[in-house]
């Protein structure tokens, strides 16, 4: 089986980043080269999810380049979900997703900020707008917990030993 790399002793790989927005089209392009950058050996590769067609391309592509593993990014792949979680799955590429929704749908990993938070304290804003308050005086709240989450099924099929260490650091485990 193969295994996830730790720290230090990755192989050369291809990194798959996709983005829906053409407005942060030259962003995207930037963050993923400098990812690239930034990991030895490491060749970003952009796909874009404007439509089904688009997707499967550019899976595809990246799938024939070889020794690939996909970030997945929020840009838009939600309305994609399935489609991308079973690309990633037929071609056996390894990808972490934005959501714990992608890993619950048999995505191989998630890490993102809680979903459910940001609703929960919704209410209390809206609470403190109708008890007067102006909403521009009130600050702008960003995600407080993000959570790893790990599908062991879908790291079988996909061939990974999952190390224990990261096992250990997950917010929760799917089996």
């Amino acid at each position: 089986m193969g295994r996830i790399a730790e720290a230090g002793r990755a192989p050369d790989y291809a990194i798959a980043g996709a983005s829906r927005s053409d407005v942060c089209g030259g962003y995207r392009a930037i963050r993923f080269g400098s990812l690239g950058g930034a990991i030895p050996r490491c060749r970003a590769h952009a796909v874009d999810v404007h439509d089904t067609g688009e997707i499967e391309r550019g899976v595809q592509a990246f799938a024939r380049a070889g020794n690939g593993g996909a970030i997945v990014t929020a840009g838009g792949t939600a309305a994609h979900r399935k489609l991308v979680i079973d690309l990633f799955a037929r071609y056996k590429l390894p990808a972490i997703y934005p959501y714990r929704y992608y890993a619950a749908d048999g995505g191989l990993m998630s890490y993102g900020p809680n979903t459910h938070e940001p609703v929960r304290r919704a209410a209390g804003y809206v609470d403190r707008i109708l008890k007067g308050e102006k909403p521009g005086d009130m600050p702008v709240q960003a995600p407080d917990k993000f959570e790893l989450v790990i599908n062991l099924k879908t790291a079988k099929a996909l061939g990974l030993n999952i190390p224990q260490s990261l096992l250990a650091r997950a917010d929760e485990v799917i089996e």
